[in-house]
């Protein structure tokens, strides 16, 4: 009831139009008493009811055509005007009452086609953070840190009072609220503490006091899972809080945190207009004047007005003015529910015109963490003294990934995670062991006493008091693949194992590279790496056109040059990448897209289209969503405007009658404007590409 209610204080003229067809029909034989004219043109109660609506919906028409021709625009809302006066003049009112119920109601059918296809949009911008708890303890601030205060007590980088923890959600009678005080979110400062309460939006762009946080990071990048971070890590704008408070320093003011840049990517994409779109605005003038020359030839010909009056309530063109935009403004929203943002409906226009697509290699079609593939061990290496259980490439790997867990270095990831995942292998092993004396040497490796054995993870010279030259070369090692690295392990100074590792392909890159070219899209691979290292991963995902050794210029050329085999029917060209040197060739492509995990990048700042979840299947989505709303766009206008010139013809031939036409129109107007709303409507897609059918974000599905 509450939304009935909604819709009709949007639109009160449509209520009164419906509401007035009581006393129009009720008095519609009551003259207006005794007067010297009540038997000739003066109009009954009922009749004049109709006047007063019709002159209602009239002359704010006419406000609105003389605005837009001042601006320079074709007030194309002539067509109803003269459809509203000319069915007066004739004397069917009837047929005026019911144009004013097909004007104001396809008003009422605008906003809520707006208001659906904008729904995911509007979504994220009501969700977004407008105020801050700012911790107002001296001593905290750009510091970071709290000083003994009032009672308050520091412990690293959290604040408690009273054995409180800032991880812990604050009770009513803790005193906190004496500590923080709230302002909008546009008054953080840099430096400033921001204590976020559970279940809260993180306000700005900071890093973490607390010792860990849960958060949901569903509204930025669409993982579905929620996230656990610890001190000194990043959190952006937009996550959502767990279940206990936890205090961040900003780093960033609001206006240039992550979800403020989401909201102006979409502000932009809201306000910007397609080419197709604005080429059917283009169309509504010349439909306007087709409309008059049919009811003015209709009009000469049967040699009544009321031919006139018939021919043009079929005529507006509400497909064209509303039914395009409506299918633009859905699926920018459809994207945006699958984790992709577009800047402008432009790009969405030009997804759907994509036939070549170039990948960078490194973080996009891979995974760009490497990961261990296997560890080789010195013959004969003896487990150290101080160390219990097997000697194995478990126990290799466990000690690796207990050092690099302390590393800043590309690799140190993905050996940390086989290290994980070794231990978890090892039974009975449930002591953490004692890490000390963690020293990492930049670009040579790390070394940090494990149980008190010096373990070092890095390059040969580094890690062995051996001969470098020597080490490369152990017996019963096969020789690595182009695309292998390697880092090196020894304890207490003696070499024991190497760990190879890959930056292997996504796990979907293949099937949707597959999927892609099912749909005709031709497939290139453009990377900086050697073409040895580029076959290989090309190789696995399935990229025939391959081209290596590019510095960031030779990207661009290769792209602006269409590549090889570029499909003739469709013309756009396509470059996805995540790294900063992809900057200069997504700006150069017709769609640039970037791949990021919901953080800002100079990739996503360059391209016209952000994917938010870092999946590479959001490419084939992408293209798919826009290819389906130009689809939809195209049928919605087409079909609508087929039908109301078929219903123009009819109605010049008295085929119509004219009540009967101006609710046929209406009818046209609703089938063309629901029908552009379908672009909302879920893509089909091969399950190979993804395993759930859709990354949704969440609150936003």
């Amino acid at each position: 009831m509450r939304r009935i209610v909604d819709r009709v204080s949007q639109v009160p003229m449509l209520a009164v139009t419906v509401i007035s067809v009581f006393p129009i029909a009720l008095l519609w034989g009551v003259r207006w008493g005794w007067t010297p004219f009540q038997r000739t043109w003066l109009p009954s109660i009922g009749q004049s009811v109709v006047v007063a609506v019709v002159v209602a919906t009239v002359v704010p028409m006419v406000v609105d055509v003389a605005s837009d021709l001042l601006h320079g625009k074709a007030g194309v809302d002539v067509l109803a005007i003269m459809a509203l006066v000319s069915t007066l003049l004739v004397g069917q009112y009837w047929a005026s009452w019911a144009v004013a119920l097909m004007v104001w109601s396809g008003d009422a059918i605008e906003r809520y086609a707006n208001g659906r296809a904008t729904s995911s949009l509007n979504a994220l911008v009501s969700a977004a953070p407008r105020q801050a708890h700012v911790v107002t303890l001296r001593g905290v601030g750009s510091s970071g840190r709290a000083r003994d205060v009032d009672g308050w007590r520091s412990t690293g980088d959290s604040i408690s009072r009273g054995g409180l923890s800032s991880t812990q959600s604050p009770q009513p009678d803790s005193g906190i609220d004496d500590h923080f005080r709230t302002v909008p979110v546009d008054e953080v400062g840099v430096g400033d503490v921001v204590l976020v309460l559970p279940g809260e939006i993180v306000p700005v762009d900071g890093s973490l006091l607390s010792v860990s946080a849960i958060l949901d990071l569903s509204s930025i990048n669409g993982e579905s899972v929620p996230r656990e971070v610890f001190a000194g890590a990043r959190v952006l704008s937009g996550a959502v809080n767990g279940a206990t408070a936890i205090t961040v320093k900003a780093t960033r003011v609001s206006a240039d945190s992550q979800y403020q840049r989401i909201l102006a990517m979409v502000a932009d994409a809201q306000e910007s207009r397609a080419p197709a779109v604005r080429i059917a605005d283009s169309l509504a003038v010349p439909f306007t004047v087709a409309s008059l020359l049919i009811a003015g030839v209709a009009w000469a010909l049967s040699g009544t007005p009321l031919r006139f009056a018939q021919v043009l309530v079929l005529a507006t063109p509400c497909p064209l003015l509303i039914a395009a935009p409506v299918a633009f403004v859905a699926g920018t929203g459809r994207l945006a529910r699958a984790g992709i943002l577009v800047k402008s409906q432009d790009a969405l226009e030009a997804l759907a015109h994509v036939g070549h697509v170039f990948f960078d290699k490194t973080g996009t079609l891979t995974s760009t963490v490497p990961q261990v593939v296997g560890v080789d061990m010195v013959p004969g290496s003896v487990r150290p003294q101080g160390l219990s259980g097997e000697w194995d490439a478990d126990r290799i790997l466990e000690l690796a990934g207990v050092v690099e867990t302390y590393s800043v270095h590309i690799l140190a990831k993905g050996m940390a995670r086989a290290g994980s995942e070794a231990s978890g292998r090892r039974r009975g092993n449930h002591r953490r062991p004692v890490v000390t004396g963690v020293r990492e040497d930049a670009g040579n490796g790390i070394q940090a006493d494990v149980d008190s054995v010096q373990v070092r993870v890095g390059r040969s010279g580094f890690v062995s008091d051996q001969d470098a030259g020597g080490v490369k070369d152990v017996h019963g090692w096969r020789p690595l693949e182009p695309d292998e690295m390697v880092a090196y392990v020894s304890c207490d100074g003696a070499l024991a194992a190497r760990v190879v590792m890959r930056d292997l392909p996504r796990a979907n890159s293949r099937s949707t590279l597959d999927a892609l070219r099912g749909m005709g899209v031709d497939l290139t691979m453009v990377t900086g790496d050697r073409a040895e290292s580029a076959r290989v991963i090309a190789d696995e995902v399935g990229i025939d056109d391959v081209r290596a050794d590019l510095l960031p210029q030779d990207k661009v050329a290769v792209v602006s040059g269409g590549g090889a085999g570029r499909s003739r029917s469709r013309t756009a060209t396509m470059m996805v990448g995540d790294g900063v040197n992809d900057a200069p060739v997504l700006a150069a492509a017709d769609v640039g897209m970037a791949m990021t995990d919901g953080t800002a990048t100079a990739a996503a700042d360059s391209a016209p289209a952000v994917i938010m979840n870092d999946d590479i299947a959001s490419v084939y989505r992408a293209l798919s969503i826009a290819r389906r709303t130009t689809r939809v766009m195209l049928q919605a206008v087409v079909g609508g405007l087929l039908l109301a010139l078929l219903g123009m013809v009819a109605a010049a031939f008295d085929l119509i009658p004219v009540v009967v036409g101006a609710f046929l129109q209406e009818g046209i107007d609703v089938v063309s404007i629901l029908w552009a709303l379908t672009a909302l409507v879920d893509v089909p897609h091969p399950t190979s590409v993804v395993d759930d059918g859709d990354v949704l974000v969440p609150h936003l599905a």
